[in-house]
């Protein structure tokens, strides 16, 4: 038996949770929460899935290239990379680590979301300045996935990721 047929299922999931998201590039797509499942079968076939932020996000095929070549570099040459769309993606599923690391890059992460309501963003802390006063200037940003604010103190425009 090789070597990468005897790999364990979290060893390849520790080198696919790697990938960066490339839309932003801070994040790795295990941050994002878009990284669902990593099988290995005995033959050492890996099966890896994957949920959009949203249907018909562009950055999918760019990230399960990136998924593939990564296990590629690792000798893992028989790889399928499959898109689930059902349960749908939801900012829930994006590690503390992932929502700081996207503070430090200068996005608002997602705020906490109940769902018993409807959040309506009045006001975020700008990632610049700390400020509160803060305003949404579109509710489509850089992506379809965040909305783009300014904050009234530094005056710097700035992403804010949307939760869904």
């Amino acid at each position: 038996m090789s070597v990468v047929a005897a790999a364990e299922p979290a060893t390849v999931r520790e080198v696919v949770a790697e990938v960066l998201d490339p839309e932003v590039p801070v994040l790795t797509i295990d941050d994002l929460g878009i990284l669902r499942d990593v099988t290995v079968d005995e033959h050492g076939r890996v099966e890896v899935t994957i949920t959009p932020t949203y249907s018909g996000c562009p950055a999918m095929d760019a990230i399960s290239a990136d998924v593939t070549r990564a296990l590629a570099d690792k000798g893992f040459d028989d790889v399928a990379v499959r898109t689930v769309l059902s349960p749908a993606w939801t900012t829930d599923w994006m590690s503390d680590a992932g929502k700081q690391k996207l503070l430090d890059y200068g996005v608002a992460p997602p705020q906490p979301r109940s769902d018993t309501s409807v959040m309506v963003a009045l006001s975020l802390r700008c990632p610049q300045c700390g400020s509160p006063e803060t305003h949404e200037l579109s509710r489509f940003g850089s992506t379809a996935c965040k909305s783009l604010w300014v904050c009234e103190s530094c005056l710097e425009p700035f992403d804010h990721f949307k939760a869904l």
